[in-house]
């Protein structure tokens, strides 16, 4: 299973509170998901999309960039969002032995204040 640092839990599973200004990485561990002799190969994420927003999430350049691998941790950079929206992020992720996997976390958009 992967573990996803920071992130909150609630009846419905995993998410992280972002502000709409912050350009934020995030970062899944799937350290725990592999087996002694593989590595992570690929990734692919996607983001839900909500019906007339106006700032929706996003990468800040693009997957090819904002999304790397380094050992067993996957980053994710994200920009934007609606303050009040609740987006899914869907992680893909294909090991060198060929096994796939998906996972699936939340992003919450609120004012954070201090």
């Amino acid at each position: 299973m992967a573990n996803l640092t920071g992130a909150k839990k609630d009846n419905t599973g995993l998410y992280f509170v972002k502000d709409s200004t912050a350009n934020v990485k995030y970062g899944l561990d799937f350290t725990d998901y592999l087996s002694a002799n593989d590595s992570l190969s690929t990734t692919t994420v996607s983001i839900s999309t909500i019906s007339g927003d106006a700032s929706p999430l996003a990468f800040p350049t693009n997957q090819a960039t904002d999304v790397t691998i380094a050992g067993a941790l996957v980053s994710i950079r994200l920009r934007n969002g609606t303050n009040g929206n609740i987006y899914t992020v869907t992680c893909t992720v294909t090991t060198a032995n060929g096994d796939t996997d998906t996972r699936r976390f939340r992003i919450k958009i609120e004012d954070r204040l201090l």
